[in-house]
């Protein structure tokens, strides 16, 4: 039986409460902000005249209809069959493409057996159309469509996923290109390489059970030793050999957070209804800050595919071609570079960038980047490196005959130069204007593995805590990073600037200790969700709202 998540039953709650699809949404509640601030009904409704007006602002064009179907689904990973959940049976599931301007109407069925929405990641569209349940939008029901129709304002690399409990880690998503009528890069070829993290399907586990195994957070942890072979374990696939491994345990200063070198998952296999132990310990990595994920993951995918059985890329020698990296994963950062070639770098969530040299990037979940890189001859993996997980995902370059690589090769390209997004700067023409901000709020990310109590400023979502802002105000976020853990936090339904002239981002990573300054110009009236795009850190309470004031 499933348990309902805490946003499941806030939604639930919220719909009932306001007897209608958005009631509660449009003021008719009496909460107030988490600062004792503005209440329900002074802000702006999702649906509201001044939502359309925005739309309408943008200048909706010609239709493109496309259907979804979210269903079970039986899904070949390259040599492992699993159950799970897709769109249309595919995995990815299909791109959607459109052209800058025009109106994208995306009618979903659902054919699950629980509700599910749509979000359509990074995208500056209007409130309504978000697909986040109890704030947004009613859930889409079991057995029931719902059609999504919203300009697609802007050129760029996208997805979409649902925005209900843990479902985006299991086979819910795809790529959304929105392609720039006056696009001004050259090349022959465009690949989109979409990472993921699996565990739905394997030996029984499910995101859900995860999420209910980290919940009961190291305090519930069998730390009993009896169980395990010290001398070759397999945890989550990966072998782990006994010489050099520490096996103390020890908390790290202020936040609670366990650790052991090279220790892949908690006790051993515990076992259960949601299949083996998923928690992952140890793993750490100095490109986050030092711990670099709470799940042991089977798996990991390029394009839905796994190492052994990789996609394969073909060109030309001399081609040049356009890569479009999306981090679909629930837990996982990815490093990625392609196996005797630079790349360089030209847009960042869905902006361009003024154009950077790199051998490789590190993507956290819901980033994306764009890139050009000019092939050679032969065979090369193009690797995604399971960032202080110790695996990898691949797919293969092919410009002619000749043996693969074996999975186990790591491209040098993998330590080589790395950029990261603040050394970036945005191209001149999507830069936001110089001024100093109308209006702060700072964001303390808190909680620790010990509890599992993930929050933003110590408290667990609730959608009746409000952040209030005005139309027309320069906003900073200031992300303060209190906990042992990096963060990758999204914000929906606009791109905020990382520095005066550092690149438009919705994704970005917050590292341990560390506080980052995101500046956006308030100018998409609604109710938007702001989360950290770990799927099971923000399904424990790391999520929040930014309100627009009547």
């Amino acid at each position: 039986m499933r348990t309902p998540t805490r946003r499941a039953a806030l939604g639930t709650g919220v719909a009932l409460a306001g007897g209608g699809l958005l009631a509660a949404c449009s003021g008719s509640g009496s909460g107030r902000t988490g600062h004792g601030g503005p209440a329900a009904r002074d802000y702006l409704a999702p649906d509201g005249k001044e939502v359309a007006a925005a739309e309408a602002a943008r200048r909706p064009g010609a239709v493109r209809a496309v259907r979804l179907t979210a269903t079970p689904s039986t899904l070949d990973l390259g040599g492992r069959t699993v159950r799970s959940w897709s769109y249309g049976d595919e995995l990815p599931g299909k791109e959607i493409r459109v052209t800058a301007g025009e109106t994208l109407e995306a009618t979903l069925a659902n054919h699950l057996p629980q509700a599910t929405s749509v979000h359509w990641h990074g995208l500056a569209l209007r409130n309504d159309m978000d697909g986040t349940p109890g704030l947004s939008q009613a859930p889409v029901k079991a057995g029931a469509s719902f059609t999504y129709r919203f300009a697609a304002a802007h050129p760029g690399t996208y997805w979409f996923h649902p925005h209900s409990g843990v479902q985006q880690d299991r086979g819910l998503y795809a790529p959304l290109i929105v392609e720039d009528p006056k696009e001004p890069l050259r090349y022959d070829k465009e690949w989109v390489v979409v990472l993921d993290d699996w565990v739905d399907g394997v030996d029984g586990s499910t995101p859900d059970a995860v999420l209910a195994e980290l919940r009961k957070g190291m305090d519930g942890m069998d730390m009993d030793h009896g169980g395990m072979d010290h001398g070759n374990m397999d945890h989550g696939g990966m072998k782990m050999e006994h010489q050099g491994m520490d096996m103390s345990l020890g908390r790290s200063a202020g936040a609670g957070r366990v650790t052991t070198a090279s220790l892949a998952t908690g006790a051993a296999a515990r076992k259960g209804s949601g299949g083996p132990s998923r928690m992952m310990m140890g793993a750490t990595s100095d490109l986050l800050g030092g711990d670099a994920g709470d799940v042991a993951y089977p798996y990991y995918l390029v394009n839905g595919r796994t190492a052994d059985d990789p996609q394969t890329f073909r060109a030309k020698p001399g081609d040049r071609v356009r890569i479009r990296f999306i981090n679909a994963g629930g837990d996982t950062a990815f490093r990625v570079a392609l196996g005797g070639h630079r790349m360089t770098v030209t847009h960042t969530d869905g902006f361009p960038v003024t154009h950077a040299g790199t051998d490789a990037l590190l993507l956290g979940m819901g980033e994306r980047y764009d890139v050009l890189v000019t092939v050679k001859d032969g065979v090369f993996p193009l690797t995604a490196l399971a960032e202080g997980k110790k695996q990898s995902a691949r797919a293969l370059l092919r410009t002619g005959p000749g043996a693969a690589p074996k999975p186990t090769v790591r491209p040098k390209e993998l330590d080589g130069k790395l950029l990261r997004a603040d050394q970036l700067t945005a191209e001149a023409s999507v830069r936001l204007k110089p001024g100093r901000p109308d209006r702060t709020i700072e964001l303390r990310l808190t909680g620790s593995m010990e509890k599992y109590d993930w929050a933003i400023n110590g408290k667990p979502y609730d959608p009746a805590q409000r952040h209030p802002v005005r139309a027309g105000e320069r906003v900073r976020l200031s992300f303060v990073n209190t906990t042992t853990m990096w963060h990758p936090m999204h914000l929906h339904g606009h791109t905020f600037s990382l520095g005066t002239s550092g690149p438009r981002k919705d994704t970005a990573i917050v590292l341990p200790g560390r506080t980052v300054h995101a500046d956006f110009d308030a100018d998409n009236p609604g109710l938007w969700m702001l989360h950290c795009h770990n799927v099971y850190h923000s399904e424990s309470g790391m999520m929040t709202v930014v309100g627009y004031l009547k």
